[in-house]
């Protein structure tokens, strides 16, 4: 089977240019990005006005997802979810109401600005069963098998190795723990002038993987009863996005699935 282990492309140069891309959406979510953000996205895609409406408004301004997936999560009060890219926590915020005050949430996020934004906000709205931490998803600062669900939104098409972070995911699930995600993924294989282009994954355009394999790559890692379901609802901004959206079926789906017992 086909890993989804990418070598073309500078690690380095990767992380540094989607840093920058993260820190300006943390502190300048009005300006304009190939792609797009804030309330009028995450409704779109599904987020009911009653999640949002409970959460910070400074958060959903930086929102940047590509789906929607907490009818998949199912969470539940006194769960403990980790949220993967966590941004300017958005996801981290609702899944704290569903978990309650007895259940906790952990958002990982490896751009300091949006630490600092998802913190300060944290800290000011009182969410005393969230925290964030600083972190790369191939190498997550979380416990083994600590954790009851794995979320995360447009964010794990960015890692350059795809089946470590899904081998990260299986290691910080408890057994029979899932989890639910929207990412961006393609319906065929991107050339190498895409995926060795730093700053088209960046733009999430680079990384995007073809679904089959993406989906091989979650059942090698020991994760089971894969779901895959389409968001049509999410579109991309910019020309060179929409071209590869239209030559490469670049899009965005949900995907649940689970840890064995």
């Amino acid at each position: 089977m086909t890993t989804l282990t990418t070598t073309a492309v500078n690690t380095e140069e990767l992380r540094t240019r989607v840093q920058e891309m993260y820190r300006k959406v943390a502190r300048e979510p009005h300006q304009p990005y190939h792609f797009e953000m804030g309330r009028p996205l995450a409704e779109r895609l599904g987020y009911t006005a009653e999640e949002l409406d409970r959460i910070p408004a400074s958060a959903i301004e930086s929102f940047a997802g590509v789906g929607y997936y907490f009818d998949l999560a199912e969470l539940r009060s006194g769960q403990v979810v980790l949220d993967l890219g966590s941004g300017s926590g958005t996801d981290a915020f609702i899944a704290s109401h569903y978990v309650g005050p007895v259940g906790r949430v952990i958002g990982v996020d490896m751009t300091d600005a949006q630490l600092e934004k998802s913190n300060e906000l944290r800290t000011r709205h009182g969410y005393t069963n969230v925290e964030f931490r600083a972190g790369y998803l191939e190498s997550l600062p979380v416990e083994d098998a600590s954790v009851d669900v794995v979320i995360s939104n447009g964010v794990v098409n960015l890692a350059p190795d795809k089946h470590q972070v899904f081998e990260e995911i299986y290691r910080v699930l408890r057994p029979g723990g899932k989890v639910a995600l929207a990412d961006i993924v393609t319906e065929h294989q991107l050339p190498s002038s895409v995926t060795c282009n730093a700053s088209l994954w960046a733009a999430c355009i680079g990384g995007a993987a073809p679904q089959d394999h993406y989906v091989e790559t979650i059942r090698a890692a020991g994760l089971d009863r894969v779901l895959v379901r389409d968001n049509p609802q999410y579109r991309f901004l910019s020309r060179s996005a929409t071209n590869a959206s239209a030559e490469y079926g670049v899009k965005s789906v949900s995907v649940h699935a689970w840890k064995p017992l």
